[in-house]
């Protein structure tokens, strides 16, 4: 996608916003307070356009990390997105969060945002990497990918699943991703390369590069999409029971 693109993804820990031109990151900001992101990204947008000496009527479109993930964080970056999309009346474009999180290490700079510029995970291209995303307990969300310079393939669609389902059978698979620090060794007993963050976790960074290889949904206007849960909500389920 060509022009200028306002970037959200809060789906997990650390949010972001990244501006980018022409497919190329010229802006980002981090959002490292886990829990205060809603409050934190009107200010981190408008620091972006500062610093990329462009105004809101510029952005001709806003992407945004659609999940899976925290259910909250995925809530915050969809109303984000569709609040700014609707004011401008621009396009939202969904990336899945899984996808952002296999681009994150290839995307950004050394020493960006909240990590170290020494110790960085090799970046991996050419071979299927599996995220995994934390969802408590032996539940993971997950997806496995396969990353070139200009393109990416979805090998796995995002689904919901539990750890167990996944080891048998991943004995040299390369896997990141947030929950990989919970399941380490686990994962390394079954026989996987288990790569540590930044790898594995979402940014808005992430999310452009996973647009510029064609791994977003279709464009549609403020509201007409619906985030990637990919199972249901405390509140659902309590509702759910209550109604038997």
């Amino acid at each position: 996608m060509t022009g200028l693109v306002l970037a959200i993804e809060t789906s997990g820990p650390v949010g972001s916003v990244a501006l980018a031109r022409d497919g190329a990151v010229v802006a980002r900001r981090f959002l490292r307070e886990r829990g205060r992101h809603a409050g934190a990204l009107p200010g981190a947008i408008a620091e972006v356009l500062r610093a990329a000496a462009s105004t809101p009527a510029e952005v001709e479109a806003v992407a945004v990390g659609s999940g899976p993930g925290s259910f909250t964080g995925v809530r915050v970056a969809g109303a984000a997105a569709n609040g700014f999309a609707h004011a401008l009346g621009r396009p939202v474009v969904p990336v899945s969060s899984l996808a952002a999180a296999a681009l994150t290490a290839a995307a950004l700079p050394a020493g960006a945002g909240p990590w170290p510029a020494e110790g960085w995970p090799p970046v991996r291209t050419g071979v299927p990497v599996r995220v995994l995303f934390d969802a408590r307990g032996d539940r993971v969300f997950t997806a496995v990918h396969e990353v070139l310079d200009d393109t990416a393939t979805v090998i796995e669609a995002p689904r919901f699943a539990r750890l167990p389902e996944l080891l048998d059978g991943i004995g040299g698979a390369v896997v990141c991703g947030d929950a990989v620090l919970r399941h380490a060794e686990a994962l390394e007993a079954a026989g996987a390369e288990v790569l540590p963050p930044p790898a594995g976790v979402p940014t808005a960074d992430g999310v452009i590069a996973a647009l510029a290889r064609g791994l977003a949904g279709p464009p549609g206007p403020a509201g007409a999409w619906e985030p990637e849960y990919l199972r249901e909500t405390g509140a659902v389920r309590a509702r759910r029971q209550s109604d038997r």
